[in-house]
C-alpha cells in the first residue's frame, strides 16, 4: 500500500520521465545534409524529437525500442501538390453529377490514409470544393487518419477556366458562378474571392494562371488573368497570411503571376528560359509533377477516358514537363517536390523521385526537395522537414539504400506523424 502511494505521489509530482522511443535507424537521411549517416538512434517524446545521437543508445525502463537497423530512416516527406478529393478513373467527368459532398468525404478520407502510408505526412491540397478544408480539420482532431494539410480549398479561376467549375456542364446548368464559387473577372471579383477562401478556412491561394489539361475546354496554356487581376489577388493574399500557388503551363501566363509575387508555379510545361531567369530572381519555386504528365499522356491513349477535348491537350502537354524540369535544374530555378496526385492514383507519390532523377537531379537532392525545401516555402522550418531536435517526430522508413536505387523511395515500411506510429 505504502508502494502504491509512493508511485501515485511521485507520478504527480513529475518525477517519472515520460515515455521516450528510441528509433534505432541504420542509415538516416536527415533532410539537409548530403551524406547518409550510419547507427544513429533518434530519441521522441511526446509529439518531438527530443535527441539524435550517434550509436543504438540503450533503452531505460519504460523506453521503447523502434528497431529500423536494416532501414533508410529519413523526415516524412512533404507532397505539394496533391487533390485528395478524388482520384482519376474512367467515369471521373460523371461524378461531379452524381456524387454528394457526404461521398466526396469518404473517398477523400480512405485517398488521405493511403497518402500517409506512402509516407507522406504532410501535403498542400490544391484544390477541391471544400471538403479538403474538412478533411483537414477532422485529421488534425484525430478524427480519421491522414497527412498534415495545408489546403487551397477552392483554385480561383476565371469564366470558363481550368478550375470554373461549371466548364463541360450544359448550358442551362452553367449559370454564372462568382467570387464564392472561385470565379474571378476583375479585380474586385479578385479580392473577394480570396477573402471568401480565407473566411472558408483556407490556408494559401491557388489560382489557375493558364488553361489547363484536365478541364474540359479548348485552351490548356493560354494566360488566363491579366497581371493586374494577380497583383490583387497576391496583396490581399498576402495581407491575410497567404501564400499564392499558380497552375500554368503557358509561359506567358508563368511570367504574369511570377511577377506579381506568386510563391510557387505549378506544372511549369512551357517554361521558356526567360522565365526561368525571373523565378531565381524572384525566389519563386517550380513544383514540376512530371508524375501527373507522364500518366495524363499514358491514359490520353485509352479509348475514351478522356473526353476527346481533353486527350489532345493531354497527349501532347504530359510529356513536355519531363524535358521542362531538366532544363529548369540546369538553370538552377528553385525546385520544390509536387505530384499532383489524385491525377495518378494516390499513394504512387513516390514515382516523383524517379522522374526527377531520370531528369538528373541527384536522388539526395530530390529527396532534399521532399522534406528541408518543400517545409522551407511552407514556412515551418523550425516544425518540419528535417531530423533535428526540437521538431515534430515526422520520419519515415525505407527499405534498401535510395540513394542506390530511388525505387526505393516506394518501399515505405515505417510511418511516424508527430510521434504517433501509423506503419510498423
Amino acid at each position: 500500500m505504502k508502494s502504491l502511494f509512493a508511485f501515485i505521489l511521485i507520478t504527480f509530482c513529475g518525477v517519472v520521465s515520460a515515455q521516450q522511443k528510441l528509433i534505432y535507424a541504420g542509415r538516416l537521411i536527415d533532410g539537409v545534409g548530403d551524406k547518409i549517416q550510419t547507427q544513429k538512434t533518434i530519441i521522441v517524446e511526446d509529439k518531438k524529437i527530443v535527441a539524435v545521437v550517434n550509436g543504438y543508445q540503450a533503452p531505460e525502463a519504460g523506453d521503447v525500442v523502434i528497431d529500423l537497423k536494416n532501414m533508410t530512416v529519413m523526415p516524412g516527406l512533404i507532397d505539394m501538390h496533391v487533390h485528395l478529393e478524388h482520384e482519376t478513373s474512367t467515369d471521373g467527368y460523371l461524378k461531379k453529377f452524381t456524387m454528394n459532398e457526404a461521398d466526396v468525404a469518404f473517398e477523400a478520407a480512405a485517398f488521405a490514409e493511403v497518402t500517409l502510408m506512402a509516407g507522406f505526412t504532410t501535403v498542400r491540397d490544391l484544390g477541391g470544393m471544400g471538403v479538403n478544408i474538412s478533411l483537414r480539420n477532422a485529421i488534425n482532431k484525430g478524427v480519421i487518419v491522414g497527412p498534415r494539410i495545408f489546403t487551397a480549398g477552392k483554385s480561383l479561376a476565371i469564366t470558363g477556366g481550368h478550375a470554373d467549375p461549371t466548364n463541360g456542364y450544359r448550358n442551362d446548368l452553367m449559370g454564372d458562378p462568382g467570387p464564392r464559387e472561385g470565379v474571378v473577372n476583375g479585380a474586385a471579383d479578385a479580392m473577394k474571392a480570396v477573402r471568401q477562401r480565407y473566411k472558408d478556412g483556407a490556408d494559401l491561394i491557388k489560382i489557375t494562371a493558364t488553361g489547363g489539361v484536365l478541364s474540359v475546354a479548348k485552351d490548356g496554356s493560354g494566360p488566363h488573368f491579366s497581371e493586374g487581376e494577380i497583383e490583387v489577388i497576391v496583396k490581399t493574399a498576402n495581407d491575410l497570411g497567404f501564400q499564392v500557388a499558380a497552375h500554368a503551363h503557358g509561359d506567358e501566363g508563368m511570367q504574369r503571376a511570377v511577377r506579381a509575387g506568386v510563391k510557387t508555379i505549378e506544372h511549369g510545361t512551357y517554361m521558356s528560359e526567360a522565365t526561368m531567369k525571373l523565378m531565381k530572381e524572384k525566389n519563386a519555386y517550380y513544383i514540376p509533377t512530371i508524375t501527373a504528365g507522364m500518366s495524363v499522356a499514358e491514359l490520353s491513349r485509352v479509348a475514351g477516358y478522356y473526353p476527346d477535348m481533353v486527350a489532345k491537350k493531354a497527349a501532347v502537354i504530359g510529356p513536355q514537363i519531363s524535358e521542362t524540369f531538366t532544363r529548369a535544374y540546369k538553370m538552377g530555378v528553385p525546385i520544390g517536390f509536387g505530384t499532383d496526385a489524385g491525377v495518378f492514383p494516390h499513394g504512387e507519390n513516390y514515382k516523383e523521385f524517379i522522374y526527377m532523377v531520370e531528369g538528373g537531379m541527384p536522388a539526395m537532392e530530390a529527396i532534399k526537395c521532399a522534406t528541408s525545401v518543400n517545409a522551407s516555402i511552407l514556412g515551418v522550418s523550425d516544425q518540419l522537414g528535417s531530423i533535428r531536435v526540437g521538431l515534430y517526430a515526422d520520419i519515415v522508413a525505407v527499405d534498401g539504400n535510395p540513394l542506390d536505387d530511388i525505387d526505393n523511395m516506394g518501399k515505405v515500411n515505417f510511418v511516424m506523424k508527430e510521434g504517433v506510429v501509423y506503419k510498423d
